[in-house]
């Protein structure tokens, strides 16, 4: 079998340029991301939505860095072809420049990253290029920024009057300015992905922001029906693995408790 081609920066690149779609999904573990590597998906993020589909909270703020790190190794040890991409968690690059260098080299030393990813727009173009200037790749996230829901008090959609969707753009130029390889835009109108995408020479992975992006990233546990808490209007669920799990759990408990489990074959 002929082995696939390795994922870098350069290969979005162009893939953005021969418009081919980028297609990302999310991993927190080894087994996760062994199955979308072999499945053939781009990107694999180690996302701080782990905040939610793993630990269980409300929102993503409270992921530390050290629980980053260790879930980005899981996932590192475990892809070959897709481009890993690990988030930097709330307050790991807000501060200053020099925590955003030392944190991001963590994900990249420890954490088997090939690539880095930070909420913000222009007002983190300097972090960006300090970041870049060091010889670490960084994917932007602009639009809903999760980290800052507390600021905006809601998920409601982005971008929905003229002088936030100015600013969405002036943030995409601003992150590609300074030297971003990807950036990552999160629910705004389908027009204004659209916009963002031909408005920069790098790739715009959506979520929540149309077809008319580069690209398109879902948290895995959504798109596979196992986080239930919530359904965002932009998922498209692709199995109900809960449900599936459920039936299947149910069955081996009476199997278990019925004495049919396990039989002559099953035992030494």
């Amino acid at each position: 079998m002929t082995k696939k081609a390795k994922v870098t920066t350069a290969t979005l690149r162009a893939m953005k340029g021969a418009q081919q779609r980028i297609s990302a999904l999310t991993a927190y573990d080894f087994t996760f991301a062994s199955l979308l590597d072999e499945a053939g998906v781009d990107v694999v993020l180690v996302g701080d939505s782990v905040a939610t589909v793993v630990q269980g909270r409300d929102t993503t703020v409270p992921v530390t860095m050290d629980q980053m790190v260790y879930h980005c190794e899981l996932v590192g040890r475990a892809v070959q072809r897709a481009l890993v991409v690990g988030d930097l968690p709330f307050l790991s690059y807000q501060v200053s420049a020099e925590d955003a260098l030392r944190n991001a080299g963590r994900l990249l030393k420890e954490g088997l990253a090939e690539a880095v990813k930070l909420e913000g727009g222009a007002e983190f173009a300097p972090t960006v290029a300090r970041l870049v200037t060091a010889g670490i790749p960084v994917m932007g996230h602009i639009g809903l920024t999760p980290q800052s829901i507390h600021q905006f008090g809601s998920y409601r959609a982005r971008g929905q009057d003229a002088a936030e969707r100015a600013r969405i753009v002036a943030d995409a130029r601003a992150l590609e300015a300074a030297g971003a390889f990807a950036m990552v835009l999160e629910k705004v109108p389908s027009d204004l992905g659209h916009e963002v995408a031909a408005a920069v020479a790098i790739p715009v992975i959506g979520i929540g922001a149309g077809p008319l992006v580069d690209g398109q990233v879902l948290v895995t546990h959504d798109m596979l029906g196992l986080f239930t808490r919530f359904r965002p209007r932009f998922v498209r669920r692709y199995r109900e693995l809960g449900q599936e799990i459920g039936a299947a759990v149910r069955q081996y408990c009476q199997d278990v408790q019925q004495g049919s489990f396990p039989n002559a074959d099953e035992s030494y």
